[in-house]
């Protein structure tokens, strides 16, 4: 028996495995069924590329087997298998540069060195926090000697000549007590399921069941072995290969969804970075989409070991409604979670991903207006909260988001907008605030309707947030290429599209008007003016243009702002309403008080916003309407 020092501070090592790179104690099967797949691999390869093994007999398959009894869990493959010295290379050296190093060397290309040759590596290590002992028993192919190595991971190892019938690797565990949960059927079968079912090999657990007679007695025992894992990494298949309804069943397997998807998309990327991505839209939104712990639905996957489900950096936030799949070649296996968020390779890969995804959305949206209407109906809102914080994509988010509209009926875009526009139009105009009818029903939009302006309806509340940062609408079409502000119809000075201002005479004659009712509303309102988009209203309130609306007012307030001031309306009027031109001539002090505030307080209710006093409106509309004629 030899006996070796390990080249590293071993208990170091495992406490970062431990507090660091894992999150959960049941990782160790999946490292474990990672090294076999990729000492099978190896060989499948060697097989076919090297003639000194094509000549070997290979079945390739993982066996796992536990016996609560003795405490013992086992993993054993029939791939390349180690010799003496790649035992003690492979198990005995880890980390030679120390644990800083090691991390640096796992974010580089450790790829290379660990992946497909069974190295085990860190991977390896992770069985120690459910095992007191390990013994690792290995044949390499092609060779007649079997070693085995063993260790209880406090400073050193022994490796001694052994034997094995085939080539391939046994890991014996001795499992401590907090260990010995493992050593269960079903606990195994859940583990494999979630995190290796998609590992290329088969997976076999062999177990003993325990058979009855009819009066419910124990009659016998027998040991059976049961494959445990489907083998097949659907995403890694060809496109061509694969039927609509099988990407349809995987579509459900992962998402727990009853209906088949909206759409998926399914990309391999090979060159610098090679990965492969399954994404699907759901034909409905997620139950928990706009909660702050809601689920995400995009799985990572490291040459078809799963990795997390559990990762929100995976895909931006504003994308939470997709379901799938990233499996990349280049990210090490067992990085935590703290290095995954900063890697460069998923950098990348996200970045590529979200542009395939709005790529594919766009064309949905110009192939199928079905499909599309669903889409933007369930996913229309999340597509705004892009628009607010992914800056490198917003243009071509832009493109897909929708709104409904005061001439068309449905959804259309902005640029289905700007096909509809006068020659003229300066603006692409917009209301937002309240509902759909409400908006709808604006006395805002009377003069915009009668000259055939368009006014985009925005009646989310995320509009009042999102709109005004987008600021501009860019159209590129060919060489050329149009730009419009887009403007609100509710601030001052929105409306000098409508018009010419009124008259001198009508000036003239509301000018006392309007002091009286200025004078009459006092700090209610920031200002009162004579209106040129009001036809059949007698008011209608508008934002200054530096304030924001009386709406996102009240919206940041809810969100517990308690520092935003109160916004003081503008009170425009309409110089040819009887309401207005009534009080020409009218000295009564409370007949002008009462109908002054009932113009405001009516222009506030169309628009939606709750009055402070409501009783007071009341009692002042109650004596307009007594009034002797």
């Amino acid at each position: 028996m030899a006996q070796h020092q390990f080249k590293t501070e071993v208990s170091k090592l495992l406490h970062l495995i431990i507090h660091s790179l894992y999150s959960n104690r049941e990782v160790f099967l999946r490292e474990l069924v990672s090294n076999s797949s990729d000492a099978l691999d190896k060989l499948k390869y060697l097989c076919v590329a090297d003639e000194a093994f094509k000549g070997i007999s290979f079945d390739p398959r993982i066996d796992i087997s536990f016996d609560k009894n003795k405490k013992t869990l086992t993993v054993a493959d029939n791939g390349i298998g180690m010799n003496e010295q790649e035992l003690a290379d492979s198990l005995g050296t880890i980390a030679q540069s120390g644990t800083k190093a090691f991390l640096e060397k796992l974010e580089a290309d450790a790829k290379k060195d660990s992946n497909l040759i069974g190295q085990f590596g860190v991977g390896f290590y992770s069985a120690f926090m459910v095992a007191e002992k390990i013994e690792v028993t290995s044949r390499k192919a092609n060779e007649e000697q079997a070693w085995i190595w063993s260790s209880d991971g406090k400073g050193i190892y022994d490796i001694e000549s052994s034997s094995r019938d085939t080539h391939g690797t046994t890991v014996l565990l001795h499992l401590t007590e907090e260990g010995l949960e493992y050593a269960n059927r079903w606990t195994i079968e859940d583990i494999i399921k979630r995190y290796s079912n998609h590992v290329a090999f088969p997976i076999y657990l062999t177990f003993d069941e325990k058979e009855w007679d009819d009066k419910g007695n124990e009659k016998d025992v027998k040991t059976k072995t049961e494959r445990i894992n489907s083998g097949t990494a659907l995403w890694r298949k060809s496109k061509k290969e694969i039927t609509q309804e099988e990407y349809n069943e995987f579509y459900k397997q992962i998402s727990r969804d009853n209906e088949d998807p909206l759409l998926y998309m399914h990309t391999k990327a090979e060159g610098s970075l090679e990965y492969i991505t399954l994404f699907y839209i759901p034909k409905k939104a997620p139950m928990d989409m706009f909660h702050a712990d809601y689920k995400p639905g995009v799985k990572l996957y490291v040459k078809r070991v799963f990795i997390t489900d559990d990762d929100k950096e995976l895909i931006p936030v504003w994308l939470r409604f997709v379901r799938g799949i990233i499996d990349s070649e280049d990210l090490p296996l067992n990085v935590s979670r703290e290095i995954l968020q900063q890697n460069k390779v998923l950098v990348n890969i996200k970045s590529a991903s979200v542009k395939k995804i709005l790529s594919e959305l766009k064309t949905l949206s110009e192939t199928d207006a079905e499909k599309w209407k669903t889409f933007v109906s369930e996913f229309n809102r999340p597509l705004k909260e892009g628009l607010y914080s992914d800056w490198t994509n917003r243009d071509a988010i832009l493109e897909l988001v929708r709104f409904k509209s005061s001439v068309v009926e449905g959804w259309t875009s902005l640029a289905e907008y700007a096909a509809r526009m006068k020659g003229d139009q300066k603006y692409i105009y917009y209301i937002s605030g309240g509902n759909e009818r409400t908006l709808k029903a604006s006395p805002l939009l009377e003069s915009y309707r009668a000259k055939g302006i368009e006014v985009l309806i925005m009646d989310e509340e995320i509009d009042e947030i999102v709109v005004p940062q987008v600021g501009r609408y860019k159209q590129n079409a060919g060489d050329a290429s149009k730009e419009w502000e887009l403007k609100a119809v509710n601030q001052s000075g929105a409306d000098e599209e409508l018009g010419e201002k009124p008259d001198t005479k009508t000036e003239s004659d509301a000018k006392p008007i309007i002091e009286k009712i200025k004078n009459a509303l006092g700090d209610r309102v920031k200002d009162v003016k004579l209106s040129r988009r009001l036809l059949d209203s007698p008011s209608c309130i508008v934002a200054d243009a530096n304030d924001p609306s009386l709406q996102m007012a009240q919206m940041l307030k809810a969100m517990g702002q308690d520092n935003i001031p109160d916004i003081k309306p503008i009170l425009e009027v309409n110089p040819n309403h009887p309401l207005v031109t009534g009080l020409k001539d009218t000295e009564d002090a409370l007949v002008i008080a009462d109908t002054a505030n009932v113009l405001l307080d009516q222009a506030l209710l169309v628009e939606g916003v709750k009055l402070k006093e409501p009783a007071d409106f009341v009692k002042r509309l109650n004596r307009l309407l007594s009034q002797k004629k």
